[in-house]
């Protein structure tokens, strides 16, 4: 770069032949001094070695000469100023260039260097060349270094000594040597050149936006070095670090060319501090939508609070965080924090915990745990002044005042200071959480949450958290979860892969190994599909757990696909103030299709499918279980389904619209259809015929409804005469209510294949 050359700038000064009152012999501002027409000072013409040039009688200590005209220093431009002198006659003086730098309003910029290396004349008629590098940066070779508030200089020398000195000075020469101190042939500008110091103190911002702005396509240097940033910084220009910044938690560097985290680690020294300073500027930069972590793998030593971090409350704009690892350290930071304190839950305020005592101190996010407290219900949000808790889910049995305990886990991103988030998505990164904390914990509210092809290594209590409904739209594709309880026996584990509270959730194509639970699901319209899910352990006859829990009666979900591995599935309404039936839907709209369910050494009572109401009067509205193949291995099972009364039974005599079919058993005792067609032949004439539903039923319900009865040959009397009547059917007959009876007008026997059903299909 040569400004002279690109942007035709005028440097250097007229020669002497030209007069000498532009020459002053003091600061060389206007209105000093000059040297024309005065005593000591004269042009000779015609000098053997300088041709034309400046003759001076050094009258004083100091004898100053100074080109009157402003010389402009323009940031990331460097000058050097140089003159050649030599002594005729007198005391043999020093040299040296000088100068008078300027400010804005022709002010002096005080506190600077304004004098260059000194040389002292060693002989009469011996030519010395004395010169002196000027620039704003602070750079090595830089004699004159005087920051970004300079703006032009009056540049000359200063001859010391004794006085009576006779020099001669040929025409003082400034050049632009820009390129003395670029690199990589003018690639990239630095930001020392335009000012900053890199003290780790002085507030270095305005050189970076100078060097910035002057980049124009080039790398900005970043030289070695700690350089302090007061407020936001954007770079336009791709940047190179090779010192550090430091700036406060809630300012943000923005780097719209080079938006990575390798780039962020560099800039601040340190992974952790990096991968927190990359967010916050993927949330606050609108020229950002996507952080790519490098494959890099940052160590956390502590949660990531990612309100904190973000310095956002809300945030609706899609934001994508990919391809790297966070790697939990281990520290006291990590350590669950319980608390347990008094409140009282109504049927009739649902969703809150009132009176709490110390609810200050309840984070949002804590589990809640208590008397007639359902499975994975959170603290979605608090009111201090009031003393209330909004809960993530409704309370089963808890109406009264008792003692709650809150357990806050800690997560390696911690999302649950924000109000709402929507369309956040992290994909192809690894959490390796070594038993230290949990993975990923939601907003309270919002939608579209993605997460893709992650694995959750080692979680210490949960995956991700819903603490409310922050997990409406949810996407949860193509991770591993792998247990920290690897060696735990099935049912004292007590780790949860993910839970849910929103609509619309899809869990699709998941690995999920050895956790208490895979999914604890609220909320309805959930898809779960292609994902293998094992809990199992060595333990002969050993107690199995649910994979997946549907709290909710009116469900509407498919599971559909999936490898369901020593776990069961378990529907419940553990999530209802009201758990009996009253007029809402009961246990409805629920489909497990095409799945392959396999159970190793378990106990003959083991069923993959249980339904668990937590009030009477339920019954089924609303079930279609076909496709699927059920195995057992080592053992066999009495059958694949059963209802769990342990809360409550079930009212059979409504069961509406069931379908059963289509699957494959092995090692399983009974196999479940519905409609269930069976022939019957009655050998003794009678005019009742008794044909039993159970125990191929589903849940050994009674038998409600019968489609058709085909004759399977000929109908005869006692008189061995042929009958073509039919007969009507009697239903929920027999001490079970699971037999059809077939009434005939006459005792007669024969053969009949009958299809029965434990619901009614409209």
């Amino acid at each position: 770069m040569n400004k002279v050359i690109t942007d035709g700038l005028q440097l250097m000064p007229p020669a002497f032949s030209e007069g000498l009152d532009v020459w002053s012999s003091q600061t060389g501002t206007p209105g000093t001094d000059t040297y024309e027409n005065a005593a000591n000072a004269a042009f000779v013409p015609a000098d053997a070695d300088f041709g034309g040039c400046l003759e001076l009688v050094k009258t004083s200590a100091l004898e100053r000469l100074r080109y009157m005209g402003e010389t402009p220093l323009l940031p990331g431009c460097y000058l050097r100023v140089r003159a050649r002198v030599k002594a005729v006659s007198g005391p043999l003086p020093s040299v040296r260039i000088a100068a008078w730098a300027g400010a804005a309003g022709g002010a002096h910029l005080a506190g600077v260097t304004e004098t260059g290396p000194s040389t002292t004349l060693s002989a009469f008629g011996d030519v010395v060349e004395v010169s002196a590098i000027i620039g704003i940066g602070t750079r090595n070779g830089v004699d004159m270094a005087w920051g970004r508030d300079a703006i032009y200089g009056h540049f000359g020398l200063d001859l010391t000594g004794t006085t009576g000195s006779v020099v001669r000075i040929d025409d003082i020469v400034i050049e632009d040597i820009t390129s003395a101190f670029l690199q990589e042939m003018m690639a990239s500008v630095d930001v020392r050149d335009f000012g900053a110091l890199g003290d780790g103190t002085t507030d270095d911002l305005a050189a970076f936006e100078a060097a910035d702005a002057a980049a124009d396509g080039r790398t900005v240097i970043i030289s070695k070095g700690t350089y302090f940033l007061g407020d936001d910084m954007t770079f336009e220009s791709r940047v190179r670090f090779e010192g550090t910044v430091t700036m406060a938690d809630e300012h943000s560097l923005g780097l719209t060319k080079n938006f990575n985290l390798s780039t962020y680690i560099d800039a601040f020294g340190d992974e952790e501090q990096g991968f927190k300073k990359a967010v916050r500027a993927l949330f606050s930069n609108g020229d950002h939508d996507s952080l790519d972590m490098d494959g890099r793998r940052v160590n956390l030593t502590r949660p990531v609070d990612m309100r904190e971090v973000t310095g956002r409350s809300n945030y609706s704009t899609r934001r994508h965080v990919h391809n790297g690892q966070l790697d939990v350290q281990p520290s006291a930071d990590w350590d669950t924090e319980v608390f347990t304190s008094q409140a009282t839950y109504s049927v009739s305020n649902k969703w809150r915990l009132t009176g709490v005592t110390d609810v200050a101190n309840i984070p949002v996010g804590s589990l809640v745990e208590g008397n007639g407290v359902g499975r994975e219900v959170y603290v979605k949000a608090k009111n201090i002044a009031a003393q209330e808790l909004t809960l993530s889910r409704q309370i089963y049995d808890a109406d009264g005042t008792q003692n709650f305990t809150f357990r806050r886990f800690k997560y390696a991103l911690d999302f649950s200071g924000m109000d709402d988030l929507d369309r956040f998505s992290i994909k192809d990164v690894e959490f390796r959480l070594r038993g230290n904390c949990s993975g990923i914990l939601l907003a309270p509210n919002g939608l579209i949450f993605s997460v893709e092809n992650c694995f959750f290594t080692g979680p210490k209590d949960r995956g991700i958290t819903s603490p409310g409904d922050g997990c409406q739209g949810m996407h949860v594709d193509r991770c591993q979860f792998l247990s920290n309880e690897n060696p735990v026996p099935s049912q004292d584990r007590s780790s949860i892969a993910l839970n849910t509270n929103g609509n619309d959730v899809k869990l699709r194509n998941n690995r999920v190994v050895k956790f208490r639970h895979y999914a604890i699901v609220g909320g309805s319209g959930t898809i779960i599909t292609g994902n293998h899910f094992f809990q199992g352990d060595g333990a002969s006859n050993g107690l199995r757990l649910a994979g997946l829990v549907f709290t909710g009666t009116n469900c509407r979900a498919t599971v559909d696909g999936n490898y369901i591995d020593n776990c069961f599935i378990e529907w419940t309404n553990e999530h209802d103030a009201e758990p009996d039936f009253e007029s809402e839907f009961s246990f409805s709209q629920l489909n497990i299709s095409n799945n392959i369910f396999l159970a190793s050494h378990v106990a003959p009572w083991f069923s993959f499918i249980v339904i668990k109401p937590h009030g009477p009067g339920h019954f089924i509205n609303g079930f279609n279980v076909q496709g699927n193949f059920f195995r057992t291995i080592a053992g066999s099972i009495e059958r694949v389904e059963r209802i769990d009364t342990s809360f409550a039974g079930f009212d059979y005599g409504r069961m509406r619209n069931i379908s059963w079919r289509d699957n494959m058993y092995n090692a399983v005792d009974v196999a479940t259809v519905n409609p269930y067609i069976t022939s019957h032949e009655e050998q003794t004439e009678s005019d009742t015929w008794q044909i039993d539903g159970a125990p191929r039923l589903p849940f050994g319900g009674w038998a409600r409804k019968v489609e058709s009865v085909v004759l399977e040959g000929p109908i005869r009397n006692a008189s061995n005469v042929k009958r073509y009547e039919m007969p009507y059917t009697d239903v929920a007959e027999g001490p079970n209510n699971d037999q059809v009876h077939l009434k005939w007008s006459e005792p007669v026997r024969g053969q009949v294949l009958v299809s029965m059903r434990v619901d009614n299909p409209i």
